[in-house]
């Protein structure tokens, strides 16, 4: 697939959008003047335009006849009036990239003309430092090529794959909604830090790098965190003793309950 003679346009302006339009640019997967967005909030588009230097389009019709490649970055809640304006100038050429949580792709398809080029990703907000996880399916008139274009644009911004569409629930409910989960357990451990004996502000600093670090070093090990838990569990020593307390509160099942929760909520929104 040809992208120097690809356009994409953003269906939203939001933060994701935006930090879609920072990956590809510094990814050089694209050129300014191949990126356009549209939003109702004309100092949101006025915003991006000036900061990235890419193109507007004031109505769908516009960005159809000038964007090949569409990313749909709305709430779940308005997408099916959203593709109401996109239906009628949606063609054959044209490719639809989802990035609504719980929308499948026979939703998105009884909105656009048939044997309409649809993929559903689920991204989450990492993306916007270029850290993110996202997963992808596409439907069977999308080739190879695109989906490869997809998840070129994806990996940009993160890790990217390709998984069948009955797996994108428990993706959103997993690293999807992941991040909020962390947030909390980094939130409850700064608590933990203060409770301790540590000022706030040197409890955060050390439990977010102590985050990082980790998952740095499960990144580029390669080795399961279960192995790497064993390395730093001495017998009768201090991690063990904490993780007991964990296990004591169900930690491992509250993770598991909470990703099945999340998923279930995902399969409700698409229903």
């Amino acid at each position: 697939m040809n992208t120097t003679m690809i356009t994409v346009g953003l269906i939203g302006g939001g933060q994701m959008a935006e930090a879609l339009i920072l990956g590809m640019l510094q990814a050089e997967l694209l050129q300014k003047g191949q990126v356009k967005v549209i939003d109702p909030d004309s100092d949101r588009v006025q915003y991006l335009c000036n900061t990235y230097g890419v193109g507007a389009a004031e109505t769908a019709e516009e960005l159809c006849r000038t964007c090949q490649v569409l990313i749909l970055a709305v709430k779940p809640q308005v997408y099916g009036q959203v593709l109401t304006a996109y239906g009628p100038c949606f063609t054959s050429d044209h490719m639809l990239i989802s990035i609504m949580a719980g929308i499948s792709l026979e939703a998105l398809e009884n909105c656009l003309p048939e044997s309409s080029k649809i993929i559903r990703v689920m991204p989450n907000t990492p993306c916007l430092v270029q850290a993110g996880a996202s997963a992808f399916s596409a439907n069977s008139q999308v080739s190879s090529d695109e989906k490869q274009f997809c998840q070129d644009i994806f990996s940009a911004v993160g890790c990217c794959l390709e998984l069948p569409e009955y797996q994108l629930d428990a993706v959103t409910g997993l690293s999807g909604s992941g991040p909020g989960y962390v947030f909390s357990l980094i939130d409850g451990f700064i608590d933990g830090g203060v409770l301790a004996g540590l000022p706030r502000p040197v409890a955060q600093q050390l439990i977010l790098h102590t985050f990082y670090g980790a998952a740095k070093l499960a990144i580029e090990s390669g080795k399961p965190p279960a192995v790497l838990k064993e390395q730093v569990t001495s017998p009768g020593g201090t991690t063990i003793r904490g993780i007991q307390v964990l296990e004591q509160y169900s930690m491992r099942a509250a993770c598991m309950d909470s990703v099945k929760a999340a998923a279930d909520r995902s399969k409700e929104l698409g229903a």
